[in-house]
């Protein structure tokens, strides 16, 4: 798996284009490091800037950002309606995939050692990276702001980190961290009044608000220890303020999402809603500031369609498009998932996959001169065709007229069939690549060469295997559709049983053909079988499901 961290640096300058451009400049120009999303907010004067790559990478090119800040902000002279201390104001760090987390706590620490001794900037670690529990909370760290600095940094308490413990009216402070997920998500509403947000976002925020007696105009309550009482918020794992967007003329609830695994972000938005309707305001949309995950896309849409007893069984595009719509995530601008979503942001910038080619352009593709791809991918997209046909089966049954009450049963089904053929899909490419990894071991080394090329084609049988594997399981889903789904579609579910058949068995040819070049007999027998197993499975199921769908055709 690739070693990949995420850097969200946020920048305390939002309106001057050069200078966000010349900070972007400066990460762009690390090798190794893909800059995916800069996104400048005028009325916070904050630009977030999110960046990917192996760890080495990103440290230097945050490293090289916080030198390009330093140089061109001037926090003496920066006003904003968001939170901030420093010109380099945060830079989190996220393990993305193949780093732990402790990891990346190393990382962090050496991020904010580079940069207090490397730039000059006052580091606090916050968060994973805090070197001091009372300093986990960022909320923590920033509190007095920029204004509050020089007392801050005068106080015992509140030596930095790392870098220097004196007073630079220019650069302020920076706070380093190594955190999971954070989603910046703002709730936009029918109102221009901050105070109105404010009580909203108290209602949501896991801090909640100050007590008082009376409510909200009496003294403030206090334990035996004179400190306020709070009353928490709704929402565990959320921050947030309300404010009011000129550039916009809305006010927002500005919430960060510690945990989108506690507090997922339709979740927020539903709450936002629903607190904002006990004042007499109304929720209008929402918008993501830098970007999300994928899947807390796909859970957000799921969510909005089971809210409606609908099949979730659908294509990602089609979960993020409801997703997209039920949380108004285009009422301020235009959302373009390729740039908000974080595993399509790094797909898109990298190298073209036959998955994403049209059906002229794989069949093209196919047909070229070029050996790959060839029957193992093709095997894997005919199996992917079938299971769709399936999953299509089980989604137009989950809303036939009359059959309201077992949407849940067909949407189940059809969330096996979406599982099935994104798997295949996957494995389209994939078949692709450890053909071209065979081809590569033979120009290895002569004293590894013959154990890399044996490595290399056990990889080549293990993934038409898994396309067998995969084919066959979808052909349960296409089984159920044939006896209970739709009458009208039963001829559709014997066209996906004619497709996971031949990806069954074509891909069980791969096998065989390429299981000829492994010199290990013994292994070579194991492959063989399993894979004459997983035919005459796919034979026998396709001849049930036939039967199924001729009774039904007969009917």
């Amino acid at each position: 798996m690739t070693r990949l961290i995420e850097c969200v640096p946020n920048f305390s300058e939002g309106r001057d284009g050069a200078v966000i451009a010349q900070i972007a400049a400066a990460i762009e120009a690390v090798d190794g490091v893909t800059l995916l999303d800069v996104d400048p907010g005028r009325a916070t004067n904050r630009t977030v800037v999110t960046f990917v790559g192996e760890p080495e990478p990103v440290i230097e090119a945050a490293v090289q950002a916080g030198h390009k800040a330093a140089e061109l902000i001037d926090m003496s002279r920066h006003e904003g309606e968001h939170p901030r201390f420093g010109c380099m104001d945060v830079c989190p760090l996220v393990p993305v995939s193949g780093v732990t987390m402790d990891e990346t706590v190393e990382y962090a620490r050496t991020l904010a050692k580079r940069l207090g001794e490397e730039v000059g900037l006052t580091i606090y670690c916050y968060e994973n990276a805090a070197t001091r529990p009372e300093r986990r909370n960022l909320a923590t760290v920033r509190s007095g702001e920029y204004e509050g600095l020089p007392a801050k940094l005068g106080d015992p308490e509140w030596q930095p980190d790392f870098g220097p413990a004196a007073f630079n009216a220019r650069s302020g402070a920076t706070a380093v961290s190594a955190r999971d997920f954070l989603v910046a998500y703002n709730v936009n509403l029918n109102t221009t009044s901050t105070r109105r947000a404010n009580a909203i976002a108290f209602d949501v925020r896991e801090k909640g608000r100050i007590k008082r007696e009376p409510p909200l105009t009496g003294e403030i309550v206090r334990d035996e220890d004179g400190n306020p009482v709070s009353i928490p918020g709704s929402l565990e794992c959320v921050k947030g303020i309300g404010w009011f967007i000129e550039e916009y003329g809305i006010a927002q609830i500005s919430l960060n999402l510690t945990n989108i695994s506690v507090a997922p972000v339709h979740i927020a938005f539903d709450e936002c809603a629903a607190k904002a309707r006990a004042r007499g305001v109304r929720v209008t949309g929402s918008e993501l500031v830098g970007l999300i995950p994928l899947n807390a896309m796909l859970e957000a849409g799921r969510h909005f369609l089971r809210k409606q007893s609908r099949s979730t069984g659908v294509s990602d595009a089609e979960l993020v498009k409801i997703a997209v719509r039920s949380m108004g995530l285009d009422d301020l601008a235009p959302f373009d998932p390729r740039e908000k979503i974080i595993e399509y942001a790094i797909r898109d910038k990298g190298a073209r996959q036959l998955v994403d080619l049209t059906v002229r352009g794989f069949t093209e593709e196919t047909a070229s001169e070029s050996p790959a791809p060839g029957g193992g991918s093709v095997s894997a997209a005919v199996g992917a065709l079938g299971a769709a046909l399936g999953a299509m089966v089980a989604n137009l049954s989950s809303h036939k007229r009359g059959w309201d009450d077992r949407w849940e049963e067909f949407s189940e089904v059809a969330e096996r069939g979406k599982a099935a053929w994104a798997a295949l899909l996957t494995l389209v490419d994939k078949d692709t690549d450890a053909f071209n990894a065979i081809v590569a071991a033979w120009k290895s080394e002569p004293d590894v060469r013959d154990a890399v090329i044996q490595a290399a084609t056990r990889q080549a049988i293990e993934i038409p295997l898994r396309v067998m594997e995969v084919a066959l399981e979808s052909m349960d889903v296409i089984r159920a559709m044939a006896e209970k789904g739709m009458a009208a579609s039963a001829s559709d579910a014997g066209v996906g049983a004619l497709c996971a058949r031949t990806a069954v068995l074509g891909a069980g040819l791969n096998v065989r053909i390429n299981a000829k070049d492994l010199t290990d007999d013994e292994v070579r027998s194991t492959y063989l079988k399993r894979a004459t197993e997983l035919a005459d499975a796919a034979v026998a199921a396709e001849a049930q499901i036939l039967a199924l769908v001729e009774d039904r055709l007969d009917s």
